[in-house]
């Protein structure tokens, strides 16, 4: 029965629930990104460039008398570069926004009881000095 209660406080712990949680949101995300670079991005970026090269898709770019589809390495290329700088910036921006939350100001805590009868017996004994 031990090994079932350790398994249980360990599956019930903040941070394997955190994990999980991440990942879905993060798989979730992804998708989007996805999306957002293949049907939006890509062919924003993509479609001058094809019509200048006469060509409707980057699958038909090939090394002529070989199967080398150079075409779909550069749709992928370009893929990771635009995720990445997505990501950048979604990143860099967030980054900001909890900075800006952690630059609050701090409030200096008053002095305890015990630091003002100190203070009053400091300057009690220095107005007796004089």
């Amino acid at each position: 029965m031990g090994f079932i209660k350790e398994f249980k406080e360990f599956a019930v712990k903040g941070n394997v629930l955190d994990l999980a949680v991440a990942v879905v949101i993060g798989g979730a995300f992804g998708k989007i990104v996805s999306s957002l670079v293949e049907d939006i991005i890509t062919p924003a970026v993509l479609t001058p460039a094809l019509k200048a090269a006469n060509l409707s898709n980057l699958s038909q770019l090939v090394i002529p008398g070989t199967a080398i589809k150079y075409g779909n390495f550069l749709s992928q290329v370009i893929s990771f570069i635009i995720i990445a700088l997505s990501l950048f910036i979604m990143i860099t921006a967030i980054n900001r926004f909890k900075k800006k939350e952690a630059v609050a100001p701090t409030v200096t805590p008053a002095p305890s009881k015990e630091e003002v009868l100190l203070a009053e017996i400091r300057d009690i004994l220095a107005a007796q000095n004089k």
